[in-house]
């Protein structure tokens, strides 16, 4: 695997005066070489050379990197920035170093682990640390990354449930934060070959197939009118054994096994009933 060779070149500032100089040399030989034709080769020569040496000349911008090649052979990445000066015969690649970001696509179907369709994407912040790698280990550095982003997104889909419904099971809707980090993770180890660094990897849109969303949207009201009820129902009992405790320890009145068990049947319908009672004024007895 290629990795990348750090080189400095050379301060083009420098080149660039000397450039200049012998241009005028040239021109001042040129000028007083009437009659005198070696003067004029030498002239003709200190400026071929001059132009020349200045095809050497490249600019470096901050956050990006140059990367050099010899009739195909790698020599080595510039990064310091300014105004370098390396030899002309080399290509000189441009590679960004700067963060990028993208998003995949907006629509895109998988199956999360219990074969629910659902469609969902994300956005992947990047950048390139290495110029070599992301040079020659691929062909298209930013094609590779989209597609591997897609490809490590479609597995963590297969991983997760998109809800969780049974206690202390992790899901895509439920652990945004451990479900970032797996996909962070899981990108990463796919786009090492490319000399990427993942920032960050997040989901940004994550919703049921239309398909099956309606029957998973009344799936989650069920779930949810269950556990409100389980709440009700708790809260409801505890309410009843408090009345019957304080009856009891006051002495408010006594009341048989057969009475205890119809003011619980009638404590918690009115406790656990959807609408308001109406309650009935006992006006004879206890027992009538």
């Amino acid at each position: 695997m290629i990795r990348e060779k750090a080189t400095t070149g050379v301060s083009g500032f420098g080149v660039l005066a000397g450039v200049l100089a012998a241009l005028a040399l040239a021109g001042v030989l040129l000028r007083n070489s009437a009659g005198e034709p070696e003067r004029q080769w030498l002239a003709v020569i200190i400026a071929v050379l001059s132009v020349g040496t200045s095809l050497g000349l490249f600019m470096v911008n901050p956050n990006e990197g140059r990367v050099l090649q010899l009739f195909g052979d790698y020599v080595g990445t510039v990064r310091s920035p300014g105004l370098r000066w390396a030899n002309p015969l080399y290509s000189k690649r441009r590679v960004s170093l700067r963060v990028r970001n993208f998003e995949t696509q907006s629509r895109m179907k998988v199956n999360d682990i219990d074969g629910n369709p659902i469609e969902m994407s994300a956005v992947v912040v990047w950048r390139i640390v290495d110029t070599a790698q992301a040079t020659f280990e691929v062909d298209d550095c930013e094609k590779f990354v989209t597609i591997s982003a897609e490809a490590a997104l479609r597995k963590l889909a297969m991983s997760y449930p998109y809800d969780a419904h049974e206690e202390g099971r992790e899901s895509l809707r439920g652990n945004p934060s451990e479900i970032a980090e797996h996909l962070r993770s899981e990108t990463q180890e796919r786009l090492a070959l490319a000399g990427v660094e993942v920032l960050e990897a997040r989901i940004s849109n994550l919703a049921y197939a239309p398909e099956i969303a309606q029957a998973m949207l009344r799936r989650q009201q069920a779930s949810a009118v269950i556990a409100a009820r389980q709440k009700i129902v708790d809260g409801s009992v505890g309410m009843v054994e408090m009345a019957l405790e304080r009856l009891s320890q006051k002495n408010i009145v006594q009341l048989d096994e057969e009475r205890k068990a119809a003011m619980v049947s009638n404590l918690l319908v009115v406790l656990c009933s959807e609408t308001a009672t109406h309650p009935i004024v006992n006006a004879g007895t206890l027992y009538q």
